[in-house]
């Protein structure tokens, strides 16, 4: 069951879900806005003939900061790591779902490529996968409305949060973009200890 404006501000009002900060009329009819942090992270070019996914590949990003009215312009084709403006806590009764806003998918700009997700138990700034499927560059906006948070209640609370030492979680507690992490699945299975 996807919650309403009315159950989000109730569940809001009591802590159980966090949006910091929330914006004067963020609350949609069955969502909530977010905002585009000011921090980027974009690929560079390296020497590197692939991406080897079970190996630290964070020397193929560097930050970029954003200004207040300088935007970012992100090109054709091109891919960037971006994230909500907002710190985000779901209880675990609930599981969020991250999807762009219908003006921005008009023009091109994808939000993200399957991390749409956000499990029970997740606490910190979402990471936004950043597409442009346009034919031209798109300007992007520190602060500006780029994606909404709907939530669904599970059938029982969860046994396990996002974050818990079973787990194995890389990124609860994320403020700034983070790349992907998946090389740590590749040590945990290799690993002697």
């Amino acid at each position: 069951m996807v919650l309403s404006d009315r159950t989000i501000r109730e569940e809001i009002d009591r802590g159980s879900i966090v949006v910091d900060p929330l914006g004067e009329g963020c609350i949609q009819p069955a969502s909530v806005d977010v905002h585009l942090g000011p921090q980027i992270l974009v690929f560079r070019n390296s020497r590197r003939p692939y991406i080897d996914i079970g190996q630290d590949m964070t020397d193929l990003t560097e930050m970029v900061e954003t200004g207040d009215d300088v935007p970012f312009i992100l090109h054709p084709g091109e891919f960037v790591l971006g994230t909500t403006l907002e710190n985000i806590e779901i209880p675990g009764h609930l599981v969020a779902r991250l999807e762009g806003k219908s003006s921005l998918g008009r023009i091109g700009l994808l939000i993200h490529s399957t991390a749409g997700y956000v499990d029970p138990g997740w606490k910190g700034h979402l990471t936004l996968e950043l597409s442009n499927v346009a034919n031209l560059p798109i300007t992007l906006y520190q602060g500006m409305k780029i994606g909404q948070l709907s939530f669904l209640t599970l059938t029982t609370p969860a046994e396990q949060l996002y974050g818990s030492p079973d787990l194995g979680s890389k990124y609860q507690g994320q403020v700034v973009p983070t790349p992907s992490r998946m090389y740590m699945d590749f040590q945990d299975e290799n690993s002697t200890d």
